[in-house]
Order: C-alpha cells, then sequence, then structure tokens
C-alpha cells in the first residue's frame, strides 16, 4: 500500500469512566500531596492554613478545573488545538502549559530513579543508611537508629546523620556547587533508564494502554498510604506529631506569604493552567458529566492531602519521640522528608526493609502516574496539530520514542555530581509559580470574558443537562483573575532566590538561566497573540475580531449565542413557509 494511502486511526476514547477518573486520579494526586502539603499545613498555621488553602480551592481550584475538563470534553482536542478552536488568540497559553509540561518530564522523572535506587537497597538484611560502616561515610557520621546517641548528635556541630551522608555522599555523590558537575553516576542512570522505559510502555499505545495502566498506579499507592497511616498512628509520638501538623495558629493568617504558599499548592495539586485536564478530558464522550467528575477528583485531591498529613506527622512525631528533639527539626519538605527524615524513621522501626519498600513503592507509583499522564498529554497535543502525519500506525510509537530520547538526554546532566542543583533550578523556575499564575490570570481572562463565561455555561449544561453552580461563572470573570494576579504579585514581591540547604548560593548565571526558563512560557502567551495580530489581514479591529471568534466548525452551542440562534432558526422557518406556497 502507497504511504499516502495509509489508514488514519481514530483519535479514541477512554474505554470506561472508571478508566478516565484513575487516570485524572493518578495525575493530580501525587508526590505533592505527600510531602508538601503536610509540610505546607505546620509551617504556615497547621489547622488554620486550611483556610486560605480552601479560599483558593473554591475560588481558582475547583473553578479552573471543570473549565479545562469541559474544555477538553468539548472540542475533543488536545491542549494546543483546543485554543485554536475555541479562542485563537489565546493559543499562546496551551504552547506554554506545553512547554512547561516538557520541563516537567525532563526534571520530575529524576525522583522516580532515586526512588528505584532506595527500593533496590531496601531489600538489604542491614538498610545501607541506617549505619556508619560504609565505605561513603565520614568520621562524622552519627546513627541516629541507635538508642542513645541523641546526646552525641546534639553535641557535636559538625555531624551528620547516617541516613543524610547515604543521600549526598552515596546516591548524589554531591558536589561542591553548579559549576562542578563532575561525572556521571551510572547506577542512577541505570534506574532513569529502568524509569524511561516502563513510562514508555504504559503510554505507547495511547489512551488503549494508559486506561488500563493506572487500575494498578493510581490504586495501589492507596493501599500503601493506608499502611502506612496505619503503622504510623500505632507508633509512640504519633499523637503529639499529629497535634504539631494540625495546632491552628490563627496569628499566621495575618502573613500573605501563608496565602501566597495555599495559592500556589492548589495551582500545583490540582494540576492546572497546564493543558493536563484539557487532555485528558478530550478522551471523554460527549455527554459525560464533567461537572460531577471534577467536584468529586477535586474532593478526592484534597482529602488525599490531609489524610497524608495525618501519616507523614505520625512518623515525624515518632523520631521526634526517639531522638528526644522537637518535631520542626525533623519535619522536612520535598526531596528532604522522601530521602532523609522518612528512610530515617523506618530504620527506627521494628521490620525496617519492609516499611521502606511499601514507601518507595508508593513514592515510586505516585510519580509515576505524574510522569507518563504528562507525557500522554503532550503526545496527544503535538498529534492533535498534526493528525494527518501522526495518527498513522506506528508512528505515534516512533514519536514517543523520540520525544522520551531528546528528555533523556536533556537530563543526563541531572545525574551527574553537580545534577541535584541543575535539578533545583529546574523545579525552582521552570515550572515556578510566577509561570502558572500568569497562565491562571491569562486563562480565565481569555475564557470568562472574550470567550464568554455565560456561553461555557451552556455548553457544559448541554453536555452534562445540568447547570453548574453560578459561582463558577463569578470565579471565571472576577475572582480567579483577580486572586491570581495577586497572589502573583505577592510572589514577585516577596520572591527569595533560590539556595541549596539554606546555605549555598547560585551564582549569577544560574539565576539568569532559570529566570529564561521561567519567561520562556510566560512570554510566549502576550508574544504568541502580539504576533497573530500583526500577521493577520484586514484592519486591526477585525483581526482582533477575528482571533477572538470560535471555530465554525464547533457545535451550535458555542459558535452563536442563543439569541442569534433564534434568529437563525425563524428565518429558516419563513424560508421554508415561502418554498411551500410557492409549491402549492
Amino acid at each position: 500500500m502507497n504511504r499516502i494511502d495509509e489508514p488514519i486511526e481514530e483519535r479514541g476514547y477512554w474505554g470506561s469512566k472508571a478508566e478516565f477518573l484513575l487516570a485524572v486520579a493518578g495525575n493530580v494526586i501525587g508526590l505533592g500531596n505527600v510531602w508538601r502539603f503536610p509540610y505546607l499545613c505546620y509551617k504556615n498555621g497547621g489547622g488554620a492554613f486550611l483556610i486560605p488553602y480552601l479560599v483558593f480551592v473554591v475560588t481558582c481550584g475547583v473553578p479552573l478545573f471543570l473549565l479545562e475538563m469541559a474544555m477538553g470534553q468539548y472540542t475533543q482536542e488536545g491542549g494546543i488545538t483546543c485554543w485554536q478552536r475555541l479562542c485563537p488568540l489565546a493559543v499562546g497559553i496551551g504552547y506554554a502549559g506545553q512547554l512547561m509540561l516538557l520541563y516537567s518530564c525532563t526534571y520530575y522523572i529524576i525522583i522516580l530513579a532515586w526512588a528505584l535506587f532506595y527500593l533496590i537497597f531496601s531489600f538489604k538484611s542491614q538498610l545501607p543508611w541506617a549505619s556508619c560502616d560504609n565505605t561513603w561515610n565520614t568520621d562524622d557520621c552519627v546513627n541516629l537508629a541507635k538508642r542513645n546517641l541523641t546526646l552525641i548528635w546534639t553535641t557535636q556541630i559538625n555531624s551528620t546523620s547516617s541516613v543524610t551522608e547515604f543521600w549526598e555522599r552515596r546516591v548524589l555523590s554531591i558536589s561542591g556547587g553548579i559549576e562542578e558537575l563532575g561525572k556521571i553516576n551510572w547506577e542512577i542512570l541505570l534506574c532513569l533508564i529502568a524509569m524511561w522505559i516502563i513510562c514508555y510502555f504504559c503510554i505507547w499505545k495511547g489512551v488503549k494502554s494508559t486506561g488500563k495502566v493506572v487500575y494498578f498506579t493510581a490504586t495501589f499507592p492507596y493501599v500503601m498510604l493506608l499502611m502506612l497511616l496505619i503503622r504510623g498512628l500505632t507508633l509512640p509520638g504519633a499523637l503529639q506529631g499529629i497535634v504539631f501538623y494540625l495546632y491552628p495558629e490563627p496569628a499566621r493568617l495575618s502573613d500573605p506569604q501563608v496565602w501566597m504558599e495555599a495559592g500556589t499548592q492548589i495551582f500545583f495539586s490540582y494540576s492546572v493552567c497546564g493543558g493536563t485536564l484539557i487532555a485528558l478530558g478530550s478522551y471523554n464522550k460527549y455527554n459525560n458529566n464533567c461537572y460531577r467528575d471534577s467536584l468529586l477528583l477535586c474532593l478526592l485531591n484534597s482529602g488525599t492531602s490531609v489524610v497524608a498529613g495525618f501519616a507523614v506527622f505520625s512518623v515525624l512525631g515518632f523520631m521526634a519521640h526517639k531522638q528526644g528533639i522537637p518535631i520542626k527539626e525533623v519535619a522536612e519538605s520535598g526531596p528532604g522528608l522522601a530521602f532523609i527524615a522518612y528512610p530515617q524513621a523506618v530504620a527506627m522501626m521494628p521490620l525496617p526493609q519492609l516499611w521502606a519498600a511499601c514507601f518507595f513503592i508508593m513514592i515510586i507509583l505516585l510519580g509515576l502516574d505524574t510522569q507518563f499522564v504528562g507525557m500522554e498529554v503532550i503526545m496527544t497535543s503535538v498529534t492533535d496539530l498534526f493528525p494527518m502525519v501522526l495518527r498513522k500506525a506506528g508512528r505515534r510509537e516512533i514519536l514517543l520514542l523520540l520525544f522520551c530520547l531528546i528528555c533523556f538526554f536533556g537530563q543526563l546532566v541531572m545525574v551527574t555530581e553537580g545534577g541535584i542543583y541543575v535539578f533545583q533550578l529546574f523545579d525552582y523556575y521552570s515550572c515556578s509559580g510566577a509561570s502558572v499564575l500568569f497562565m491562571s490570570v491569562f486563562e480565565s481572562l481569555a475564557m470568562g470574558w472574550i470567550f464568554g463565561a455565560k456561553r461555557m455555561f451552556d455548553i457544559i449544561e448541554d453536555m452534562t443537562r445540568s447547570r453548574p453552580n453560578y459561582i463558577f461563572m463569578l470565579c471565571w470573570k472576577y475572582l480567579t483573575p483577580f486572586v491570581s494576579l495577586v497572589s502573583l504579585i505577592c510572589s514577585l514581591v516577596k520572591f527569595k532566590p533560590l539556595t541549596f540547604n539554606r546555605s549555598y548560593v547560585y551564582p549569577s548565571w544560574a539565576y539568569a538561566l532559570g529566570w529564561l526558563l521561567a519567561l520562556s512560557s510566560i512570554l510566549l502567551v502576550p508574544g504568541w497573540a502580539l504576533g497573530q495580530l500583526i500577521a493577520g489581514k484586514g484592519s486591526l479591529k477585525q483581526r482582533w475580531l477575528h482571533l477572538c471568534s470560535p471555530d465554525t466548525n464547533l457545535p451550535l452551542t458555542c459558535k452563536q449565542p442563543a439569541e442569534i440562534q433564534e434568529i437563525t432558526f425563524t428565518t429558516e422557518m419563513e424560508d421554508l413557509v415561502r418554498s411551500s406556497t410557492k409549491e402549492n
């Protein structure tokens, strides 16, 4: 058969409602729920932190979640072509979101490689991070898993725990700074290759394979989390940790930093403004009740964050109890919790190998979902841009392989001795709070004002046969852009340059590179809109109106307001009557 005559494969749908719900749940419920939310909660007022958290849930999280889900389901398009059909002026939002996802796919999988490395060592007869008798340990190493060492730990200023030395000297082989990249850590590189192979085969057939994989990857972490929660609550000192986690400090609510961190947490944990929900929703049938699904998934996301806090802080309370030190000295966020604090805790428990394996399996599965769904979203968006070329048999697999190889070679620098510094640079700037908040402002203004919140309400009602609460219209037009803009301004005013371990200060060129990563997505939105206005034909007003008009091939619900539909219907009826009169 001639290659030109090769059949175009159908775009496809989710095999069942459960596949869709598990795919979205697996994406939005990730490592941030386990290691970031509990830390922010205790740091920013305990139970009082839930007030700003819920404010952002209502004004930004749930409205944007529903908006993006409905956009994808209605247009049946990915994160870029969706904007081309609804609001061509705002296509830059789609490209910016995919660029942020590309950055995320490049560095996020490194966490999974580290977790796989720890998981392999969890099956040893003695956990290597639980002793100071290894080749990588220094003379200042202290094993906190043994009894009566708290005094030594607190009196020796230069002491480092065996867990910290395993993380920094064995896993990372950390250098003195980003200027000293050093050699590649081949063991971590092999773990990274293994994770890429797993991710490739999770999505190589599109939603047909993704939908089946999520039955395991999205549900099994809950089994692990439940086991860790039950074990944590039975440990001595657990109650002390939970009280520390939730003890309310209302005075903290007057600090703008608390509100800003609550907003940032919502945007990241709900996976909004990156095009992920648009792509996942686009594989739904037109009449799927995306309104009910959005509310359910948002409730599940926030509920998981709160429950994970109990699991984490019960264990941190146990650590503080064993060592006789305040909880704030063992409570950490980010990689510090996953690769230092929690491994140290399991080393103090009976059957440490079992609990270490459970924890790192949970970390891998939580991160794996987020990683391969992000890859699927990029593949969907690119394929929808060039459907006649990329939807032919075998081409998706080749494109996916090329995508994996590009990301893999781009992240080799992160598995060097100075790789952790590059990793933090990407994590802090490329998908930063400022970038996401910019996207939120642009997205809500484009859909709430240019496309029209009323029109989107009609679309959701037509798809779901139920009209959303009126508060969503208020959010899309007023509350979401206002709250996002205020949070953005506060984040820029309160911005602190990135440091490593609170001591290492990056060189000026590294900060410049970080801001270049952040601005590369931010400037795409106004830059694309300006370029389209300049390149268009006709007067400036005509070009503006054309770029603000949705695709005429969309269903009637979208392309024409209700009053125009009524006029068109009346005109058609009059023509029909006239033709009947002539025939008679």
